[in-house]
């Protein structure tokens, strides 16, 4: 574990990591990139691509690029506020709230983002392209859409009243009949 600037323990996992060949006079020449994200797992996540001759040197440097570049993502008691349906060139994913206890029920490269976010509780589904860097990124695309409802209350200049739950009204008590 590694720590950022303010203290927090980050969380590094590597999603995708990628060969590929240069054909040049003397053979084969390989090069490498990693996919990988970085979390706080209190709401603040980034994603870093990093290339290298060896695979290490690709992880490192992906692992650099990923923490300068972690945003803040909106993550309510352990889940998302609302579904969403985000896409990244042709990688389609849907996020959708899911209540205590459920998990994260979701593929590889979309749980990496999920669970270095800080989410404990999501339904997901990743359709379109299954391109890891384009997943991700449209992981990532829906969780900075999120919005609290009292930020969109605050933004219409309006005062955020809360809900009140649905209870279950209680069975009426019979009267007793009197003959």
């Amino acid at each position: 574990m590694q720590r950022d600037g303010e203290g927090n323990d980050l969380v590094e996992k590597v999603v995708f990591i990628n060969r590929s060949a240069k054909v040049v006079k003397g053979g084969r020449r390989f090069s490498f990139s990693a996919l990988v994200v970085v979390g706080d797992k209190k709401g603040r996540v980034g994603i870093g691509l990093g290339k290298a001759v060896e695979v290490s040197e690709a992880i490192k440097k992906g692992g650099e690029f990923a923490k300068r570049n972690m945003v803040n993502v909106v993550v309510k008691d352990g889940t998302i506020p609302h579904e969403i349906f985000c896409s990244f060139d042709g990688a389609k994913v849907l996020l959708r709230p899911a209540s205590p206890g459920t998990g994260i029920i979701a593929g590889k490269k979309v749980r990496a983002i999920l669970e270095s976010a800080g989410i404990k509780d999501i339904l997901t589904k990743s359709l379109g392209s299954k391109n890891a860097a384009n997943v991700v990124k449209a992981t990532l695309n829906g969780l900075l859409q999120m919005r609290l409802p009292e930020d969109i209350y605050a933004a219409r200049g309006l005062k955020y009243t809360p809900r009140k739950t649905a209870t279950t009204p209680e069975a009426p008590v019979a009267a007793a009949v009197v003959a």
